[in-house]
């Protein structure tokens, strides 16, 4: 049993931030590769992020030098800081564990993510 809980969201301004976390409970490890994605109005999910120890991250080419991909093990914790925000990056954020190039785990609680022009 997995639990994944996203929060941080709200509505920004282009050009503004925002920090989103993650809580992760159940049967995740440390191993596994976290990873941050979204879901704009009327289209698939999206990977935004991934990462392994919190401290090497990969990323859509979209967010690259905007979004920076964070864990915490002992907090159990995956954050996303989002920077220079843009409309287009709107949508309702979620977080799982990324495996054989895809989310591994039913979508969680995901949070929402709007930004105004």
């Amino acid at each position: 049993q997995v639990r994944l809980v996203a929060s941080g969201g709200g509505l920004v301004q282009a050009g503004g931030s925002l920090r989103l976390s993650c809580a992760v409970s159940g049967s995740i490890f440390d191993s596994d590769v976290m990873a941050w994605y979204r879901q704009a109005p009327g289209k698939q999910h999206e990977l935004v992020a991934m990462t392994i120890s919190g401290t090497y991250g990969e990323y859509a080419d979209s967010v690259k030098g905007r979004f920076t991909i964070s864990r915490d093990s002992a907090k159990r914790t995956v954050d996303l800081q989002m920077n220079s925000l843009k409309p287009e990056d709107t949508g309702v954020y979620y977080c799982n564990v990324h495996g054989d190039n895809r989310p591994l785990w039913p979508w969680g609680q995901g949070t929402q993510v709007t930004v105004s022009s």
